[in-house]
């Protein structure tokens, strides 16, 4: 059987909509010189690229309620805003994490940081970084309610998505905070770092996009809720797997070091059933590691030790108990035959990443 469609064609496409969209700011931002230049430079370099799954999510809510799609330039600007708000996240949280790299490239603090330290300015390049990096978040956050609003498709849909758009905006922010939080109590069990990936990434990763596209074709209540069952447990599914690839991804394909999560000290799902099922000792070597410098043979020894408690088989499993449950919902759900199918292939390519 053929693909049911083209997911290179759909991620240029996208990709497209954004540099347009990039192309009219810079546009505007002109008459404020070079700063603003680097500014808008800096941006477009934080949409290149990627799975564009936020938007693919977005894209196939909207064709879940309704098979053809009148005005399809329209509805891939509104998916494009997706992906602003993801870059906008992700801008935030490497300056948050300390991230050095972003998809093999220096993340936004780190690169107006190193502008700074080149130019020989005054004041602290590394607080010059933060500030770019805020201003930046803050940028792609406003633009992604603009490009939504500003999409082409009919204001009362536009209206109606803008309230699941809203709510995950919210949703992730909060959830940002309360991972800030958990890292700096430097404790979390199992619970709490699951509300805090289904909050931080999994709603917003999945659930909200479908809940977006499925409001801009009109959906109703039972259609939400059919997608809210198939979308949460797939989002946790996709975060935890993103956790997996935080530990034991490899550097050349990821972009990032090895063992990221780990020196950077994030309190994963992972992570927590780790401290929960070692042996004291060896719980104790992975906490008082989590958050430092670490060499290449310390992050194998914490690897091992989570691999020996069982940890990784536990996330795992539970990828695979959450992608069942999303799949029968999926099953049951009130949607097109095409979204339906093309939401199956999306699943497997969110749950069986190898990067």
């Amino acid at each position: 059987m053929p693909p049911p469609w083209d997911v290179g064609a759909f991620r240029a496409s996208i990709q497209s909509a954004l540099d347009a969209f990039i192309d009219e700011q810079a546009r505007l931002l002109q008459p404020l010189g070079e700063d603003a230049e680097r500014l808008v430079g800096s941006a477009r370099g934080s949409v290149s690229g990627g799975k564009r799954f936020r938007a693919a999510f977005g894209y196939w809510g909207f064709r879940a309620v309704q098979a053809d799609v009148a005005d399809e330039c329209a509805l891939l600007r509104a998916a494009a805003a997706l992906e602003l708000l993801h870059a906008s996240a992700l801008v935030h949280d490497d300056y948050m994490d300390s991230s050095d790299t972003r998809r093999g490239r220096p993340a936004t603090h780190r690169a107006f940081e190193s502008l700074h330290r080149q130019q020989g300015w005054s004041g602290a390049p590394a607080q010059y970084g933060a500030a770019a990096a805020i201003l930046l978040g803050d940028l792609l956050l406003s633009w992604s309610d603009q490009l939504l609003r500003r999409c082409g498709l009919p204001h009362d849909v536009v209206r109606d998505a803008l309230v699941f758009f809203d709510t995950s905006r919210s949703e992730v922010i909060a959830g940002q905070f309360l991972d800030v939080s958990v890292q700096a109590r430097a404790s979390s069990d199992v619970d709490q770092a699951m509300r805090v990936l289904r909050y931080k990434s999994a709603k917003y990763s999945v659930e909200r996009p479908l809940h977006v596209g499925a409001a801009l074709a009109g959906a109703g209540a039972d259609v939400l809720e059919a997608l809210t069952h198939f979308g949460l447990p797939l989002g946790e599914a996709f975060q935890l797997r993103d956790d997996l690839l935080g530990v034991y991804g490899d550097p050349d394909v990821t972009g990032k070091p090895a063992g990221d999560d780990l020196t950077e000290g994030k309190r994963t799902v992972l992570v927590a059933l780790a401290l929960q099922r070692a042996p004291t000792a060896d719980a104790k070597l992975l906490d008082d590691a989590l958050g430092s410098p670490l060499a290449p043979a310390e992050v194998e020894d914490l690897r091992r030790i989570i691999e020996a408690c069982g940890a990784h088989a536990e996330v795992e499993r539970r990828i695979d108990q959450l992608t069942a449950a999303s799949l029968a919902a999926l099953d049951d759900a009130p949607v097109t035959d095409l979204a339906r199918r093309v939401l199956r292939d999306l699943t497997a390519a969110a749950t069986q990443r190898t990067i």
